[in-house]
């Protein structure tokens, strides 16, 4: 599919996002472990939220999805069943993670796949711990790369300190720490996003949280619960920018989530000069939301860097959007993680951006953007990246003519009904 955006005089209206893909995942994975019902309302069902489902069903959870709500009929930590097929985890880097490292507890043999992309992505730095915990692991390149064979055992507790802030790498520990008998420690270098931890915790697990150090007690029962999944301020994000950069814009998104480990987003952009303002704060189901108004303004450049990168890593292309149209020098480092995502973000980023007459220098941990550049419609790659996909598309609203971005379908991952929320807003 081709999406093709034209140059707006403005963005103006409501709109409300899909749920929060993380949140997402997250419910519908303890609510299999758990006993007793789950049910979520607002649950994602994009490609990647919809991968788990069907990894969770392969394994015997009876989940049922309807208009308004997945139900999921737990079936207790240890109640999976080999799956008699291998896994195809699809896009979805969070369902093959989070997936070893519930796996790794279990008492059978799993095999777990993805799509190309997938397949190219490490999984080597969750292998590596799940290992030392006790579960056997074989795969491609030493069990760094999918396709990937685990074999579950009684799992015994470790104390992990993480190469990087991840909250995936996390994920997968703690979730392997519910099986293991004792108390599983993992510590970062800085705090990922914490979904996981407030999770845990209302479904019953025995969580500890001291900064950067996040401890579980492994065995201990979890119970079904009501959960309510905030809006992704992940989708949001291309919808703030896109209001922030073209004049004149004044838009609101209702009943994003706010996360502090998630909103790293709203400080940078705020610090660049955007006009935002949170409204209705609230907290739901034990996450923080709220409605953000964003309207018109002129950005100028700044540095990106440090301990803030994980806590707006998703963001970054869209982020990189908004530097191209800010006044003066926007210098992001810290960011090499983005080489390992759906695709190549920094070169990707970049290399797009450039075509529309951006000034952007590709760095190993990032980029140097020098913004206000007069930006000109072309035609982009998607590079089966949806962020990549959608940032385009919000530098499309600020180019003269008109911009072609290319396999735009890949949106579909993460947020269907993009293009239909964003001609919602767009003034012509």
């Amino acid at each position: 599919m081709e999406l093709t955006i034209k140059q707006c005089k403005s963005l103006e209206g409501h709109i409300t996002v899909p749920g929060d893909k993380s949140i997402s995942h997250r419910a519908v994975m303890l609510g299999a472990l758990a006993s007793g019902r789950t049910i979520i309302t607002n649950f994602l069902k994009a490609e990647d939220c919809l991968s788990t489902i069907k990894c969770l069903r392969a394994m015997g959870v009876d989940i049922t999805e309807s208009s308004d709500k997945v139900t999921v009929e737990g079936r207790g930590l240890y109640g999976l069943k080999e799956s008699c097929d291998i896994l195809d985890c699809g896009n979805s880097g969070t369902t093959a993670r989070l997936l070893l490292g519930i796996l790794s507890g279990q008492h059978f043999s799993s095999v777990l796949t993805g799509d190309k992309s997938l397949r190219r992505r490490p999984m080597g730095r969750i292998t590596c711990p799940l290992g030392q915990m006790g579960a056997v692991f074989i795969g491609r390149k030493d069990a760094s790369l999918l396709p990937i064979a685990v074999q579950g055992r009684n799992l015994k507790p470790i104390y992990y300190k993480t190469p990087v802030a991840s909250a995936q790498l996390k994920s997968a520990i703690l979730l392997a720490g519910l099986f293991a008998s004792g108390k599983t420690v993992v510590e970062e270098p800085a705090k990922s996003r914490d979904h996981s931890e407030r999770m845990l915790r209302r479904f019953g697990a025995e969580i500890e949280v001291d900064g950067c150090v996040v401890s579980v007690q492994g065995q201990r029962e979890l119970r079904g619960q009501t959960v309510k999944v905030p809006g992704d301020i992940s989708s949001a994000a291309f919808f703030i920018v896109a209001a922030a950069i073209v004049p004149g814009s004044d838009i609101t998104i209702k009943d994003v989530g706010l996360n502090p480990t998630r909103s790293g987003i709203l400080e940078v952009l705020r610090e660049m000069g955007a006009d935002i303002d949170i409204n209705n704060y609230r907290l739901d189901t034990g996450e923080p939301v709220g409605d953000l108004r964003v309207r018109g303004s002129t950005l100028k450049g700044t540095v990106i860097e440090g301990d803030i990168i994980p806590r707006l890593i998703d963001e970054i292309p869209v982020l990189a959007v908004a530097a191209a149209a800010a006044q003066g020098q926007t210098v992001l480092k810290d960011a090499a993680e983005l080489r390992v995502k759906e695709s190549d973000r920094i070169s990707a980023v970049a290399k797009e951006l450039v075509k529309l007459g951006a000034d952007i220098q590709e760095q190993p941990d990032g980029l140097i953007i020098n913004g206000g550049k007069k930006l000109t419609g072309a035609v982009c790659q998607s590079y089966g990246d949806h962020r990549i996909a959608m940032a385009m598309s919000v530098a499309g609203l600020v180019a003269s003519g008109k911009t072609v971005i290319k396999n735009a379908d890949v949106i579909n991952i993460s947020f269907p009904g993009f293009t239909d929320a964003l001609k919602m807003l767009v003034v012509e």
